[in-house]
């Protein structure tokens, strides 16, 4: 019954905070503070200063602000134009034609930038407009460019896996080397969609691109090749155990610099946005997983996950059973909260259940992932819904109707990921082991 009365307490006060319009950081410090004072004998503010302190000065997080500004200058670059260029001609002749550009574009920036908002940006303010002009249906433009954004958060480097490895004291480096395959697997899936869907509507497709000869396909794939050097840069140099996670974003600021140089869009201006924007993300996540790490200990003191986790053991449930009911539940949060906030709020109380059952925490992580890329389609807070509108000047029902086959899609990666969990554990099992990995 205590535990009953302290769950009932730290949801109302974590509810009226987050109703009440305040940041996601804050409400999570507030819910914490309000459980050690109610709960506990420890002085709160002292709890909670070395807390904070405590999860700001982690090693493991300095690699976040270096790959956000790594995908905020090269957000500032023509990147996305000369992605299009380059990936035209090859695309052109498949099923489906140039709609595949949205999703192999997205591919190839969410290997460079960690955030699904940031690709979804990038490769929709040059895609989207050329796409229009050659007269692909609108509802198949907008909603694989909604879907594919969704693989900045899975390919490394990955945001919400930095998130999640430092929440939960997991190696960065071995959940983005687990992140490559299923993400590459969700592309597929999606390329696979838009073949088919060509096939079936015939009569909504454009008449072909004229046939392009090898010589300018591969004279326009020069395009490609500086951002596909800095793609094997960072993934290759963690692969192969020649850096960490860190040491690899800090190869892909001096990269991504080095790009925009020689595109000439790296200028004083677009250096100190590139700086500003980063400083405002990481503060930002920073805010969130300080009060995350907060809000842990605060539960813990009450023994509230340990109890809970003991409770969903009682139950006796399934691996599949228990993989099913986590599924709904993150499903369900993230209709109301964003990816990183979804991850760090629920840790605390997942963290123990997934043990208890004997759950790789690094292929839990990817099917974390993977159910938070949903989030970021589903009204009302999908993020990635709230970016379309602002590009494409369309109804929040209209660009989720023309994301839910994307979605289902994501549902499919899941039951591939319980099914063949390999997906996900084979290449850190086989990657060289570095100093820091």
């Amino acid at each position: 019954m205590e535990q009953l009365g302290s769950t009932a307490v730290f949801l109302f006060v974590l509810f009226l905070l987050l109703g009440s319009g305040v940041w996601v950081g804050l409400a999570l410090l507030g819910v914490a503070f309000v459980g050690v004072e109610l709960f506990t004998t420890r002085p709160a503010g002292d709890s909670m200063i070395t807390t904070v302190w405590t999860s700001s000065s982690s090693w493991a997080l300095t690699a976040l602000p270096l790959f956000i500004w790594m995908g905020e200058i090269l957000y500032r670059t023509r990147l996305s134009a000369d992605m299009f260029r380059g990936l035209a001609p090859w695309m052109a002749p498949l099923p489906g034609g140039l709609l595949h550009t949205n999703i192999v574009g997205c591919t190839v920036f969410a290997a460079v930038s960690g955030s699904s908002a940031a690709t979804l940006t990038t490769v929709g303010k040059m895609s989207i407009p050329e796409l229009r002009a050659r007269g692909y249906p609108e509802r198949m433009t907008i909603g694989t460019l909604a879907g594919a954004a969704t693989l900045g958060l899975m390919i490394p480097p990955s945001l919400t896996l930095i998130v999640y490895g430092v929440t939960t004291n997991e190696s960065i480096t071995r959940l983005f080397i687990a992140g490559i395959v299923p993400g590459l697997v969700l592309a597929v899936l999606f390329m696979a969609y838009v073949v088919i869907w060509s096939f079936l509507f015939r009569s909504q497709m454009p008449p072909r691109e004229p046939p392009s000869s090898l010589g300018h396909k591969l004279k326009n794939s020069r395009f490609l090749i500086p951002v596909i050097l800095l793609i094997l840069l960072v993934i290759g140099s963690m692969y192969v155990g020649l850096a960490t996670a860190t040491e690899a974003a800090a190869f892909g600021v001096l990269g991504s610099l080095l790009l925009a140089a020689g595109q000439g869009s790296l200028s004083w201006r677009t250096f100190g946005e590139s700086l500003m924007g980063a400083t405002r993300t990481s503060a930002m996540i920073a805010l969130i997983l300080s009060g995350a790490a907060f809000l842990s200990l605060s539960m813990g003191f009450t023994g509230l996950p340990r109890s809970l986790a003991n409770w969903i053991g009682s139950l006796e449930l399934s691996r599949l059973e228990l993989l099913a009911a986590l599924l709904g539940f993150y499903i369900l949060i993230g209709c109301f909260l964003d990816g990183i906030s979804s991850v760090v709020l629920t840790m605390a109380v997942v963290e123990p259940m997934i043990q208890q059952a004997g759950i790789d925490p690094i292929w839990f992580g990817i099917f974390v992932v993977v159910v938070v890329e949903m989030a970021q389609i589903t009204p009302p807070v999908g993020f990635n819904l709230f970016v379309l509108q602002g590009m494409t000047t369309h109804g929040m029902g209209y660009i989720a109707r023309a994301a839910l086959p994307m979605f289902c899609i994501m549902v499919v990666m899941v039951a591939l990921l319980v099914a063949y969990p390999e997906l996900a554990t084979w290449l850190p099992r086989n990657m060289r082991q570095g100093p820091g990995s």
